[in-house]
């Protein structure tokens, strides 16, 4: 199956289960639309002449997406009801769903039918140019389709500790790049900042973290890997580039975060959702400069439900048209304030990046990558409590859906 026979098999085969239309709407790059997949939907179908797009903002279809809740469509299309889409932890888009009557009696079918459409997108995907067509709103520049290629996925969770990240300007990316991986009881961290704004840096960075990877691998430690990055980059470069890094190491069962420095920003810890912590480490020269300086390794303790924020200068040093910066001040003021909310970690930073692009006007003068990683405690999450950090809470009864229905926004379509 292809992913464009993939809206019209989901259709048929829902329809036999009881569920008379099913239509799968992606986000788009930014997070900004939910864009339908038509495929190869029938014209005659129910929903054939859905709207191709509808805004995440404003909309019910937006907030079944920003806050992870199964949602009615409207008064005036009653017995639709829109559902997240999720793969794990990482949102694609949503399902509207069809419904005989007016009550949701088997959420946890729609969840279940809605988890299983995001496992056959994901094996389609990364294979279909179709998919990123549809994904895409504006054309990419090289620099940023080799990034968002290496790039793991932007929201990953285990019972643990739960990671979201966020990278714009999401269409010419060129110097930054960021990733994470588990070995064990080891969950490994890395963010690199590559000298420049073009090709060349996007194949810096590219090459940090390939390289990374390959010595992590292999079992290196954080000073092995840091210096087989600096290895592969001067073999490369012979100096002429470079990449600031931060690379760490957080193991999951005592929250021990080992770290290392290369001329990047270090990172903060968000505690008690007031309290930030700056942690510091003295830095070695970039990766790759050339002057072979060792770096330092340092070792911070994390308490249970702290949030380790790793970022790279663009968020930092922008600047509105009175010259004023967002500063790590406003970047940890936002980040708080918004989980005070009950956001959710993925909504939190998608909001981010949408009030930094606007800090801009639309326009950034450098790439700005934000890596937040939230440690739950030695204790494994319970499945409660890791639904309420997603902004997946179950829904159970009619009082919860009534509950939902009172909140919604008025309009199906774009405010």
């Amino acid at each position: 199956m292809t992913l464009e026979q993939l809206p019209g098999t989901v259709a048929s085969h829902a329809a036999r289960a009881g569920w008379p239309q099913v239509l799968i709407y992606l986000a788009d790059l930014q997070q900004e639309r939910l864009c339908l997949l038509a495929g190869n939907v029938d014209a005659d179908q129910p929903g054939a002449d859905a709207p191709a797009e509808l805004a995440i903002e404003g909309t019910v279809p937006g907030r079944a997406f920003q806050l992870g809740l199964i949602s009615p469509a409207s008064a005036a299309t009653k017995g639709q009801w829109w559902v997240p889409l999720l793969d794990g932890a990482e949102r694609l888009g949503v399902l509207r769903v069809g419904v005989p009557g007016s009550q949701v009696e088997a959420d946890e079918d729609l969840n279940r039918l809605a988890g299983l459409v995001a496992l056959l997108l994901e094996s389609k995907r990364g294979t279909s140019d179709s998919y990123a067509r549809l994904v895409r709103r504006r054309t990419m520049n090289v620099a940023a389709e080799m990034e968002w290629h290496l790039m793991p996925p932007r929201t990953f969770a285990t019972d643990r500790v739960l990671i979201s990240a966020v990278m714009e300007p999401a269409y010419q990316v060129s110097g930054d790049a960021f990733d994470y991986a588990l070995s064990g009881e080891v969950m490994h961290l890395s963010v690199f900042d590559a000298m420049g704004h073009d090709t060349a840096a996007g194949l810096t960075a590219n090459l940090a973290l390939a390289a990374a990877r390959k010595h992590r691998r292999q079992g290196a430690d954080l000073a092995q890997t840091a210096e087989g990055i600096s290895e592969t980059l001067n073999e490369q470069f012979a100096g002429a580039r470079y990449a600031t890094g931060m690379l760490a190491g957080l193991h999951l069962a005592t929250g021990l975060l080992t770290w290392t420095n290369y001329g990047h920003h270090p990172p903060v810890v968000i505690r008690g959702n007031r309290t930030v912590v700056h942690l510091s480490c003295p830095p070695a020269p970039p990766l790759g400069s050339g002057l072979d300086v060792p770096g330092t390794l340092a070792r911070d303790q994390l308490e249970p439900g702290d949030r380790l924020l790793l970022y790279t200068d663009g968020i930092t040093e922008a600047r509105d048209d009175d010259g004023q910066e967002f500063g790590l001040t406003g970047l940890t003021d936002f980040l708080i304030r918004h989980h005070a909310d009950g956001l959710p970690v993925p909504e939190t930073l998608r909001r981010l990046i949408s009030h930094h692009v606007a800090y801009h006007h639309g326009h950034l003068a450098d790439d700005a990558t934000v890596l937040l990683v939230e440690w739950h405690g030695p204790t494994p999450y319970q499945p409660t409590q890791l639904q309420a950090l997603m902004g997946m809470p179950p829904i159970t009864g009619a009082d919860t859906i009534t509950s939902a229905w009172r909140q919604r926004p008025t309009d199906d379509g774009p405010s």
